[in-house]
């Protein structure tokens, strides 16, 4: 593999403390129209999960089939208001 850049040039250190610091990136000059289209890209990505509020716990639970499709069919959101359900029903209800 004669030829084949291995290592960066770009001086990545330079790079995160300017973003920090909040400032743009110069553009291409050899492509200044692809750095701006490079930058409106990269502000659609989003990478991995949205972070939770931290208040929820995960746990398997079993509900009738019926119960389940019916909060299911009123579409996204759906676990949020099977959570909200049961909170209303504790309001009037004793856990014990």
């Amino acid at each position: 593999m004669t030829g084949l850049q291995t290592t960066s040039k770009t001086d990545w250190e330079r790079v995160r403390l300017e973003a920090a610091a909040g400032i743009e990136p110069a553009d291409d000059s050899d492509s200044p129209c692809a750095a701006n289209l490079m930058r409106k890209e990269l502000t659609k990505i989003r990478r991995g999960r949205v972070l939770g509020s931290g208040t929820k716990s995960s746990t398997t639970l079993r509900f009738d089939t019926d119960i389940l499709a019916i909060f299911k069919a009123t579409g996204k959101g759906w676990q949020t208001r099977m959570n909200k359900a049961l909170r209303d029903w504790l309001k009037t209800h004793s856990p014990a």
